[in-house]
Formats: structure tokens, sequence, C-alpha cells
């Protein structure tokens, strides 16, 4: 038995078209990209907290790593009509070993300091130095009651040469000076 279709044969054929030619939008369109809402969303805050120089001086450690971190500090960001030229104050000692890296630390600042730094310029000098000196951590004397405990505890350790270097470091660990500790002198608070 041969039916025929409901629908008319022109609009079966203009559908077809239409189907071959359109394509089909996603059902859910996706999260957007979470790295670059951050990024421009960074730029935004960052830059009207901290000029862009004072955000490298802070962050310049990271940015070069510590092999390079000694010998040179960001001075200067000029600006042109391309783009940014950074200027980095290089002790002259070192000043051939940042150029060789010039290009890794461009790519690394450009990525820090908003993306259009195009060139870096050396200037041979001494460096400032801007971090404050740490002061040197005074010992917590060992208290013999500590000391009777630490050896207690080591004394069933046959090697002696392996018992009095458990026990100096023992006497090491519990005399690091602890910020977090009352100084012996002045006690907890009563």
């Amino acid at each position: 038995m041969v039916t025929r279709s409901t629908l008319d044969p022109l609009e079966e054929a203009r559908a077809r078209v239409r189907l071959r030619y359109q394509r089909a939008r996603k059902v859910h369109p996706g999260i957007p990209q979470i790295g670059l809402a951050a990024e421009r969303l960074g730029r935004k805050v960052g830059a009207k907290k901290l000029p862009a120089v004072q955000l490298l001086q802070r962050r310049w450690r990271e940015i070069v790593g510590e092999k390079l971190y000694p010998f040179c500090r960001p001075e200067k960001i000029t600006g042109g009509k391309d783009g940014r030229v950074l200027t980095l104050r290089v002790i002259p000692q070192a000043a051939p070993l940042v150029q060789h890296q010039v290009e890794t630390i461009r790519q690394r600042v450009s990525v820090s300091a908003g993306g259009d730094i195009i060139a870096i310029k050396i200037v041979q000098g001494a460096l400032a130095t801007s971090e404050p000196a740490r002061p040197r951590r005074r010992p917590v004397p060992l208290t013999s009651a500590q000391r009777r405990q630490l050896e207690d505890s080591a004394a069933r350790i046959e090697n002696t040469a392996l018992r009095a270097a458990i026990v100096a470091l023992g006497a090491a660990v519990l005399t690091a000076d602890d910020p977090a500790s009352p100084t012996p002198d002045t006690g907890p608070a009563k």
C-alpha cells in the first residue's frame, strides 16, 4: 500500500537544503576560559593599585628566578607607540649573562606587566638593596631537663657516632628560635 506524505514535496526539499547548509548550535555553550577571564580582571584591578614597575619590583625574584635575581633589578618602564621598554639595572660583571637571557626575561615580564613589553634596555651599575636585612637569630639555650630527655631518648642507639649526631640534631631543633613562642627571659604573660 502506498501512503502519501502529508508534507508538501516543495517544503520538504527546502527543509533538506536548509539542514544541509545550516550548522547546529551547541545545546550547552560551555564555560568561558577561566584563565583568560582572571587575567583580564587582574590587569584591571592590579593596574589601579600599583604601577607596573613597582609590581615588577615586588615580584622580581619569582619572575627572573633565583639565578638572575642577585644580578639585576627593574628600574623603569618607558612607553612608545609600539609597546613599552623595560630598563634593567645590572651589575657590570653579570651583564653578559643577563644579555643572553634577555628574551626569556622579556617574555616573563611581558606576561606579568600586561603583555606589551617589546624590548629590554640594560643599564650597568650598582644595585640598590631594597630588602631589609634579616636579624640574626639567637639560639635559645637548652635546659638541662631537655638535654637529659634528649639523651635518654637516644640511649637505645648502639652506634656512638650516630647517637651523638642525633642528640646534636635534637639540640639544634630544640634551640632554634621560634618566633611564635615566648622568649625565655620574658615568659608567658600572666
